[in-house]
């Protein structure tokens, strides 16, 4: 809702939900009006707050004071669920000796450590990882609870045509998790 013209990756779709509720539209396919808004805590905030979505909505509409909170908890939960559709695709690694193997071979195309993990064996597969991305913006229960085991502190997505959707949803998160640190 600023004007700026960006990548659609970059932005959020909001859309009315039938009792006149802005409803972030994560995947994308909700029926009726989006209102797009760049994918920060604080633009989202504000636009709950300045009625730009009435604005963009044409109408009298209610915008939930904690809208950037209920963003970032979708779009985790979606990163999180799709982490664990490519664990069961094949197209995912848990726990280090398999990530650490997915990255020598080079076929890992993002490197997920968990937040409470120790430096030690983050650092060893930070070093392995190279040029694909580094996640760590979950901790070891989310992370146990998506792969469908306990204790996983390192997973790997591989960088294979079935395990793009995982990486577009955990980078996703991870770019909205980080601005809601910046600001």
């Amino acid at each position: 809702m600023t004007g700026e013209v960006t990548a659609p990756t970059q932005l959020i779709r909001f859309v009315l939900d039938p009792t006149g509720a802005v409803t972030p539209d994560l995947a994308g396919k909700l029926p009726g009006r989006g209102a797009w808004v760049t994918a920060s805590p604080a633009l989202i905030a504000k636009a709950a707050k300045s009625g730009a979505f009435q604005r963009a909505f044409r109408g009298s509409c209610q915008a939930d004071n904690d809208l950037a909170a209920i963003v970032f908890t979708g779009l985790q939960m979606r990163a999180l669920k799709a982490l664990g559709l490519a664990r069961r695709a094949g197209a995912a690694a848990a726990g280090f000796d398999q990530v650490k193997a997915l990255l020598k071979e080079g076929k890992a195309g993002l490197l997920l450590t968990a937040s409470d993990a120790a430096a030690d064996g983050a650092e060893k597969l930070a070093r392995l990882a190279r040029d694909i991305p580094v996640i760590r913006d979950f901790d070891v229960t989310a992370l146990s609870m998506a792969l469908g085991s306990s204790g996983v502190r390192h997973a790997a997505v591989a960088d294979r045509p079935e395990a793009m959707g995982a990486r577009r949803d955990i980078l996703r998160f991870a770019a909205y998790a980080a601005r809601e640190t910046e600001e």
